[in-house]
């Protein structure tokens, strides 16, 4: 079962899509305005959108940030990254398509993107994906599986 299409055009999802994890609880896409190919006035739109929903959506319990594993930490990730550490909620960062990498090229990748967010970013994790490869996909789980846990702890 598919829970969502993807394109291979960058900037397709244009609104905030919302997947229903049960127990009250989704998972929001946002638009992925990085590397989308629309006028400035529409990439502005999504800026301001996204940094006021970030910033002030108190139900959020986490970001993910996708982040392409052969170009990490653009300076667009990284205004994701300063709208979102205003809350001190937790990050998690998949670098994807790792599987068009070296292992070696993927290890020394995620090292030094590491390296640089426990200097910048503590709040962050990261890891390794590749939705062709399924690699990752458990890890990636975990992770939110844990926020939803946390988020749900604090309210009872």
């Amino acid at each position: 079962m598919r829970l969502a299409y993807t394109s291979k055009t960058p900037g397709r999802t244009q609104h905030l899509n919302y997947f229903s994890l049960g127990e009250h609880n989704f998972l929001v896409d946002l638009p992925g305005y990085g590397y989308a190919k629309v006028p400035p006035d529409v990439q502005q739109h999504w800026e301001a959108l996204l940094n006021e929903y970030l910033q002030t959506r108190e139900a959020l319990c986490g970001l993910v940030v996708i982040m392409d594993s052969r170009h990490p930490l653009t300076p667009l990730d990284e205004q994701m990254l300063e709208w979102f550490s205003v809350t001190g909620k937790p990050v998690h960062i998949l670098l994807t398509k790792s599987d068009k990498l070296s292992r070696q090229q993927a290890t020394k990748t995620l090292r030094e993107v590491t390296a640089y967010l426990n200097e910048h970013y503590p709040f962050c994790t990261v890891q390794l994906f590749s939705s062709l490869k399924k690699q990752g996909t458990e890890e990636a789980e975990a992770v939110i599986a844990s926020w939803l846990a946390e988020a749900e702890d604090t309210e009872a």
